[in-house]
């Protein structure tokens, strides 16, 4: 789905490269819902990680999560990067408050 967009791009260090979940448009009643009331989503697919951050001994300590995992965001934070007219985040590792397990 992203594959040719994260190709030009690759984090560094402990960063991470999102892309947030579609919002949901429709109650499972079936209502739509405008986009004033639809609330931000902190659902996200995780599209490429750096390499890891250096400890104070010098190790590289790799990152906690892996490219196709879906994970939590926080409310606020990360930086927006757009990539081939596509929205992606880039947030640090230590920024993720979870991932999902499958």
């Amino acid at each position: 789905q992203a594959g040719k967009a994260f190709r030009k791009f690759l984090p560094l260090f402990d960063r991470v490269l999102v892309e947030r979940c579609a919002a949901e448009t429709v109650t499972k009643g079936g209502i739509m819902i405008p986009e004033k009331s639809q609330g931000k989503v902190l659902q996200a697919t995780v599209v490429a990680v750096g390499s890891g951050a250096r400890g104070k001994n010098g190790e590289i300590q790799p990152v906690s999560v892996k490219v196709g995992e879906k994970v939590l965001l926080p409310e606020y934070g990360g930086t927006k990067i757009v990539l081939e007219d596509k929205d992606y985040y880039l947030f640090r590792d230590g920024d993720i408050l979870g991932k999902y397990l499958d």
